[in-house]
């Protein structure tokens, strides 16, 4: 009993800030999240991200917020530091993504942080080096810099090394970075532009414009064949969710977003939720959104949706997750019942014609079994009736429809060996033969229409054969 080992100890703050860090900094993917969250809160209107392999070496963020102030640099990465909240009671209320004050000082334990940073109306900016949540000497040094903040990690997870070999590979964690991009580029449709690349590349992997729209940021992102088959859905139910509307007050909530049509179908679910304006997962409402879908589209085809709610504060928990990935919220059950009837109902209602791509088959020829045509795909429109109308491709779509299939002599197959001849080969002695012929009173008696001009193409091939012996 008196066994050293059962002696209950307090842990050195150092283990227990590794401790900490593990459980919010998993991956290079959830690092960046944190450092997302944070220039958006302080008002970016452009952010750039550079990785290198995978964001294992170095990833960097660099946003056009506000800046931090020069006093604020030394406790910068303490834990539980933070200008977004001042009391337990705020968070009932709380409209800004993060607000623990945990993820710089939980970075900093676990990889080499350098933040340079400037605020609006300073003549420069200041770089600062962390090391285990403390600012290393000699402190902030005053460097040329933009209005805005950069953060650099630089070797994430040196110091565990069993995180780092359970990491994936690099392209593995990139496309995870990459994933976390996509997501809060959508989020911030309309007021942050995004761009994302490796390290060493000219090209961005994800990029959106300033003021670009929803649709035009899902149609930049996953592709024109997710955003060509959207449709809008909007619903509303209650009250206006504003901060003054208590728990008492029943469903309050207001949903827009878009949601794939009858006409799409993938192999994998895509969901991108927004609660708040929080990027979360919810393993109950994309269920019950996939079992909506399942009585619609055929087997195995998965829905692409994306939706923004908007819920009262006071009806949302979001201090429920580690890394904020899910938030709770009352009244789960009755809103996912609604959603999943508006989701019902919108492709109910559309589901009265469906866009499939046809092909015209070639036109048959008297001389061609097998003709060099090319076919051109057209949208046909089926309705449910099971007629068919051609969809309107612009002014000239009639000219179109009546224009004859384009023929592609290069494309000919022969198919039968007696169709072809010398003439093929020597079509201005042909021409010149049969004029001949014509001026001479037309074709001999017992010689067969066209023998004279062969003749003449036999003789001029053997000619050019023994001139080039």
């Amino acid at each position: 009993m008196s066994s050293s080992t059962n002696v209950i100890r307090r842990l050195d703050p150092c283990v227990v800030n590794k401790i900490a860090a593990g459980e919010v900094i998993q991956r290079p993917a959830s690092a960046l999240k944190e450092m997302l969250e944070n220039s958006l809160d302080a008002g970016a209107t452009q952010i750039s991200i550079v990785v290198k392999e995978g964001g294992n070496k170095l990833l960097q963020i660099t946003d056009t917020g506000h800046g931090i102030r020069k006093e604020d640099l030394p406790v910068l990465c303490h834990r539980h530091t933070t200008s977004k909240l001042a009391s337990f009671e705020d968070l009932e209320t709380i409209n800004t993504l993060g607000f623990r004050g945990e993820a710089l000082c939980s970075i900093s334990f676990v990889s080499n942080l350098t933040v340079t940073t400037m605020t609006e109306g300073a003549l420069h900016g200041y770089r600062a080096s962390y090391k285990d949540s403390e600012m290393l000497p000699p402190g902030p040094k005053p460097v040329a810099a933009v209005r805005g903040t950069t953060i650099t990690v630089e070797d994430l997870f040196y110091n565990v090394p069993t995180r780092r070999k359970a990491l994936k590979s690099a392209a593995e964690e990139y496309a995870r970075v990459m994933d976390v991009v996509t997501r809060y580029a959508l989020m911030a449709s309309g007021r942050c532009a995004f761009s994302c690349k490796r390290l060493g590349e000219s090209r961005a992997d994800v990029l959106t414009l300033p003021g670009a729209s929803l649709c035009d940021n899902i149609r930049a992102l996953y592709g024109a064949a997710v955003a060509n088959n959207l449709l809008p859905l909007s619903l509303k139910a209650g009250k206006e969710p504003t901060p003054a509307i208590g728990m008492d007050d029943g469903v309050c909530l207001v949903v827009e977003g878009f949601i794939s049509s009858a006409s799409y179908a993938a192999k994998r679910t895509q969901m991108v939720l927004f609660i708040n304006g929080r990027a979360v997962d919810c393993g109950p409402m994309r269920r019950a959104l996939e079992a909506t879908y399942a009585q619609l589209l055929p087997k195995a085809s998965k829905p692409f949706l994306c939706l923004d709610l908007k819920l009262p504060p006071r009806h949302v928990d979001v201090n429920t997750h580690p890394t904020k990935r899910e938030v709770g919220f009352i009244h789960q059950e009755e809103i996912t019942s609604l959603i999943c009837e508006a989701v019902e109902s919108t492709l109910s209602n559309s589901n009265t014609s469906r866009t499939l791509a046809t092909l015209k088959a070639p036109l048959a020829t008297p001389n061609a079994t097998m003709a060099g045509f090319i076919p051109r795909p057209s949208q046909t429109q089926m309705t449910l009736g099971g007629s068919s109308t051609q969809q309107p491709k612009g002014n000239n779509s009639s000219q179109a429809d009546a224009a004859p299939l384009s023929y592609r002599p290069e494309k000919l197959v022969r198919v039968d060996h007696m169709t072809q001849s010398l003439d093929a080969f020597f079509p201005g002695l042909t021409s010149q033969s049969r004029k001949a012929e014509g001026a001479a009173g037309g074709v001999p008696e017992g010689q067969q229409p066209g023998a004279t001009s062969k003749a003449a193409a036999a003789a001029a091939l053997i000619g050019s054969l023994a001139r080039k012996r």
